[in-house]
């Protein structure tokens, strides 16, 4: 069963945990460059991805949210610009209007403290308080893929955004990534507990098993050793 809104799936999860989970199931990286934040700190969001590609007019968003569906996420791909921003507060209201979840730019907002009174969850590069001057060629595929550092994110990708940054995840391995995550939180979560009871993380992961065993044989890799005895921590 396809999950259609994963914001409550995500509640107890973090992009560091599903990122874990790519790792461990071989998933692709799909993740948006370093520096995103939301506009308020401890935002979180997820969605199925609404992507966009800017080209100098907000007509592009509003065409984009004409045929959006409950719970996506705007995925506006800006270029990284930091010359302009490109996302205000009536984008802001009409996304929400839209019942969209949030919006993720690769690029900068402006109207703060607008956008502050309105809470729409946004993740931005940062601030600039002039809006676009340019009005380049639309492509054709303009509402069909979006561009995010080195991530092509499409309506196949559900968007994960927290503090800690921004994640793209296709929906194929949706579930199980999201089942890995839940796992590897669990595992952690015991982990921590046990550290506070006393028993150290050393002692929990048989480090000085692994030590022995790099001993006899150099190849033998701490993240082997973790999955040999289900360790979790750096997968």
């Amino acid at each position: 069963m396809t999950i259609k809104f994963p914001g409550e799936a995500f509640a107890e999860l973090s992009t560091p945990l599903l990122a874990d989970a790519c790792v461990r199931l071989d998933v692709p990286l799909l993740v948006a460059p370093q520096g995103i934040r939301p506009l308020k700190a401890g935002t979180s969001v997820a969605g199925r991805a609404l992507p966009v590609v800017h080209y100098g007019s907000v007509d592009i968003f509003l065409e984009a949210m004409h045929s959006a569906e409950e719970g996506d996420v705007l995925v506006i791909d800006n270029q990284g610009r930091t010359d302009e921003g490109c996302v205000g507060d009536l984008t802001a209201l009409e996304a929400e209007a839209s019942g969209l979840a949030g919006i993720v730019v690769w690029g900068c907002h402006r109207d703060s403290a607008e956008l502050a009174a309105i809470g729409f969850p946004i993740f931005s590069y940062g601030v600039y308080p002039v809006g676009p001057t340019r009005l380049d060629p639309r492509e054709p595929h303009a509402l069909e893929r979006a561009c995010f550092g080195n991530s092509r994110v499409g309506r196949e990708h559900f968007v994960f955004a927290d503090d800690d940054g921004v994640l793209f995840v296709p929906q194929a391995r949706l579930e199980e990534v999201l089942s890995t995550a839940r796992s590897i939180r669990e595992t952690e979560r015991r982990q921590a507990t046990a550290i506070s009871e006393g028993r150290t993380l050393r002692e929990q992961l048989r480090f000085a098993e692994y030590m022995a065993n790099r001993i006899a044989d150099p190849s033998y890799t701490f993240r082997a050793h973790l999955r040999k005895i289900g360790g979790a921590i750096e997968e």
